[in-house]
Parts: structure tokens; C-alpha cells; sequence
């Protein structure tokens, strides 16, 4: 019997272990747990200078025209040169009958040599007259009409020597010659046919293609916020590289030679409310061709303490706003609404929101939320965030 209540006692002793055993399991499980940072990447952003830059719209326009028109009238005695190819400052392009020109050199020649006859013989009779005159010899209505003979023939002379350079002028006019040096286009006339003085239609057009232009259109919206933007500080002009053009032609790809800017139009296109800029370029290849479209980028100026973000820790809100989310105090997120001027390569431009030394979260944002507790690694640069993406 009282082996039987020793047993009943140690009995007693195990199960009240394993109970209290239990509540303890029971009561560690109910104790809530800690919070779990959640790792995230993170870039630190650095305030820097960078030259801002526009892409622009623009056609290529030739650096000079010439149209080739004859001065005098007369039948196309030949063509000169080759359509469709270069041609000199001053080369012969077409030949006008010289034989009417020719003629009348020949008769101005002869009509100055007439008048040259002519003043000699009044300037002696002149001159003899003016010494008769001291002794009363001839009297001196004979002396005015010998010394007027004098003069007219004088005027006669300078009349005549007038008409031979007009004659020699259109003999030089008989040989239709290019103004600049350029590509020359067809002839729009043949040997045989009848030409007038500055008629309408031209004979050929020689178009210089090297160094050519390109005019740019920019709003004028545009054109406003970046002299204001000037004028503020907020930008400024990089002397070296401000009117420096880059190219892109029709196909996507860099043109090789970089322009200059001209000058930019002071009155705005009414139709379009644009503005156009003249960039002139290098073309000794002739690359380039009247008419064709490109696009220019341009220099606007220089940003200093400029944020770049990018474009991959952006999102938008539900009202459309850019946001982002940086570590705050104690590793916790924060939401910022951003204000971005542009995207440059694969960032935006912030010009709010965020400041020099914010860690922004580039990787882990599909498990965050702002408040959250996170453990942030510090990523290089955006362009290893690119790489790790």
C-alpha cells in the first residue's frame, strides 16, 4: 500500500512537469516576434555639373545657290561643262554668240579714236586762240566757240571710251560663267537656243554643298525657359561647348563631323510658333542633301549640383506624380514625390524631392512599403544597377 502511493505521488510529479512544460511552449509562442529588415539596394546620390543638352528637328539647306542666268541676248554658241558636276568659281559654263558684241567693240573702238582725232585738233585751235586773244587778234566770241568745241570734244571722248567698256563688258557677258564654286545641275537649255538679258528661267543652278547649313526649329515656349533659366542662374553657358551641334541623320546613325551654331532668328513663326536656329556643318563627303531631315542636339548650358536618378527607382502614384523611395531615419522608408525636368541617358533629371546624400532604393521595391524596416547595400553607380538588373 505504500509502495502504491510513493508510485501515485511520482505520477503526480511527471505529469504536473509535462503540463507546466507545455504553458511554457504556449506562452513563448504567444509573444510576438520582431521585426525582419528587408534587404534592399540602395545608391547614394551625388550632386554633380552637367551640360544640359536639346535635340532639335531641322533640314539641310545649301550654303549658297546660284542661279545661272545670261546678261546679254543672244543664240547658246556651246556648253561648257558637264551636268552634274563640280564646278569653279568663274569657269565657263555656256557660250553666247560673240560676232554682235564683237562688232559693237570694234565701232566703240573706232568712235573712241574718232574722238580722240577730234579733241586734238580743238585743243590746238583752243590754244591758238587764247594767245590771239592777248593781242586782240580774233575776237572773243571766236575764242568761247574754239574753247566750247574743245570741251565737247572732251565729252564726246569720255562718251565714246563709256560705250567701249560697255562692248567689252558684253563680251565678257557673251561667256556665261558660274558665281561660286558647287555641284551644277542640268541645263535647262541646248546649243541653238535663244536666250534674253535676265530672263526668268534659269539656264543651270550650281549649289555649294560643302561647308551646308542646317536650319533648327525650337519652340518658343522652349527658347523662353532656357533664357530664363539663364537669366536666374539656374543654368549657365559653357563657352567652349555652347555652340557645339551634334547630328543624327534620317537613319538613326552619328553623323562623323560636329557643327556650329549660327545664329538663331529674333521673330517667331507665327504658323508654328518656332523659332529657327543655323547650324553650319562640314560635308566633304556631300553626305548631306538639300531637304533632307535630321536632328540636332544642341547645348542649352550647364546645371551645377544637378540630382540624376534612375529611371528604374521611379514609379508614379495614383495621381500620376513621380515618386521614389529613399532610406530614412533608422533604416525606414520613406515615399517622396519628385519634380523631374527631363530624362538624360537612363535618368531623370530631379529638380525636387530629393537632395545630395539621399539613399534611394533601386532594388527590392516590389517588397517595401513606406515605414517599412530595411537593411540597405549600397550599389556603385546607376550604370551597375543597370548591370545587376
Amino acid at each position: 500500500m505504500q509502495f502504491y502511493r510513493i508510485g501515485l505521488l511520482i505520477l503526480s510529479a511527471i505529469v504536473g512537469s509535462v503540463v507546466l512544460t507545455g504553458c511554457d511552449v504556449v506562452a513563448e509562442q504567444a509573444k510576438p516576434s520582431a521585426p525582419q529588415a528587408t534587404p534592399v539596394g540602395v545608391l547614394t546620390l551625388k550632386s554633380q555639373s552637367i551640360t544640359l543638352k536639346k535635340e532639335l528637328p531641322g533640314r539641310v539647306n545649301a550654303f549658297q545657290i546660284a542661279e545661272i542666268r545670261p546678261q546679254v541676248s543672244g543664240i547658246v554658241q556651246s556648253r561648257l561643262f558637264v551636268e552634274g558636276k563640280e564646278v569653279e568659281q568663274g569657269q565657263a559654263l555656256y557660250q553666247i554668240n560673240p560676232a554682235v558684241f564683237e562688232a559693237e567693240l570694234a565701232a566703240s573702238e573706232a568712235a573712241v579714236a574718232r574722238a580722240e582725232a577730234s579733241i586734238a585738233s580743238s585743243k590746238s585751235k583752243a590754244t591758238r586762240y587764247s594767245e590771239l586773244l592777248k593781242i586782240n587778234a580774233v575776237s572773243q566770241q571766236d575764242f568761247d566757240e574754239a574753247d566750247a568745241a574743245y570741251k565737247q570734244a572732251r565729252a564726246e571722248l569720255l562718251t565714246a571710251k563709256a560705250q567701249l567698256q560697255s562692248a567689252k563688258i558684253n563680251i565678257e557677258y557673251s561667256h556665261v560663267s558660274s558665281p561660286i564654286s558647287g555641284q551644277i545641275s542640268k541645263s535647262s537649255v541646248t546649243v541653238g537656243a535663244l536666250v534674253s538679258a535676265n530672263q526668268s528661267s534659269a539656264l543651270a543652278t550650281v549649289t555649294q554643298l560643302d561647308p551646308i547649313y542646317i536650319d533648327l526649329t525650337q519652340s518658343s515656349n522652349e527658347l523662353t525657359q532656357l533664357k530664363m533659366a539663364l537669366a536666374s542662374g539656374q543654368l549657365t553657358i559653357d563657352s567652349a561647348k555652347q555652340t557645339d551641334v551634334e547630328l543624327t541623320l534620317e537613319d538613326g546613325s552619328a553623323y562623323a563631323f560636329k557643327g556650329t551654331l549660327q545664329f538663331s532668328e529674333v521673330t517667331v513663326d507665327p504658323s508654328t510658333g518656332s523659332v529657327t536656329l543655323r547650324a553650319k556643318f562640314p560635308n566633304p563627303d556631300q553626305l548631306l542633301l538639300p531637304g533632307m531631315y535630321t536632328r540636332a542636339t544642341i547645348v542649352e548650358g550647364v546645371k551645377a549640383n544637378a540630382i540624376l536618378v534612375p529611371q528604374r527607382g521611379v514609379s508614379r502614384n495614383n495621381k500620376g506624380q513621380p515618386t521614389a523611395m529613399v532610406v530614412g531615419k533608422d533604416n525606414k522608408v520613406q515615399s517622396r514625390v519628385l519634380t523631374v525636368d527631363r530624362t538624360i541617358g537612363s535618368d531623370w533629371l530631379v529638380t525636387d524631392g530629393l537632395s545630395d546624400g539621399d539613399k534611394l532604393i533601386i532594388e527590392g521595391l516590389q517588397k517595401i512599403r513606406p515605414g517599412a524596416l530595411v537593411a540597405p547595400a549600397e550599389i556603385q553607380s546607376s550604370a551597375t544597377a543597370d548591370q545587376a538588373q
